[in-house]
């Protein structure tokens, strides 16, 4: 008796419960924000492609450390491991020349922290960090506080020093 109960557990006809559980469907129809509530086994419509905003304004930056956004159309720029078409405007050689914002002096240094006299090889391709902008619609709601905005809520008193 005890082999059949083992089997049965082993090929599911027992559940823990006394009863095989079933997923629970939910009774609203599946959303996702990108595709909508169409069925996972269709496809989509595609949004429309806003169009790239170029307006050559340096946008101002949510947190430190973030790569500033690229304020121009970059449509049919080549940049991959033959060419990189930023260059052209934005090497700390051309900048001045064409008005461009040179390259940042962090883009020459190695892992190791050495400077390099070319680009380093980690900074070569630009729209891994930098990229341009469009006016969309967020697709998720964005709930992000700067640290500078964070104020003390009603009540709590401000850390103080430890002094020994």
């Amino acid at each position: 008796m005890r082999q059949w109960i083992v089997l049965a557990a082993l090929c599911g006809l027992l559940s823990p419960f006394g009863a095989s559980a079933q997923p629970a469907v939910p009774d609203v129809p599946f959303h996702d924000s990108l595709r909508g509530t169409t069925p996972l086994d269709e496809e989509t419509k595609p949004p429309l492609i806003y169009p790239t905003e170029n307006k050559d304004v340096i946008r101002g930056r949510a947190y430190a450390q973030q790569p500033p956004t690229i304020p121009h159309k970059i449509d049919g720029y080549q940049v991959d491991k033959n060419a990189n078409r930023c260059l052209a405007c934005h090497a700390r050689s051309r900048a001045a020349e064409s008005g461009a914002v040179p390259i940042g002096v962090t883009h020459y240094t190695d892992r190791a922290g050495a400077t390099l006299g070319s680009l380093a090889p980690r900074r070569y391709f630009c729209t891994q960090c930098h990229v341009p902008q469009a006016d969309t619609k967020p697709l998720v709601s964005n709930t992000f506080t700067d640290v500078e905005d964070i104020r003390l809520a009603p009540g709590s008193k401000p850390a103080s020093s430890h002094k020994n």
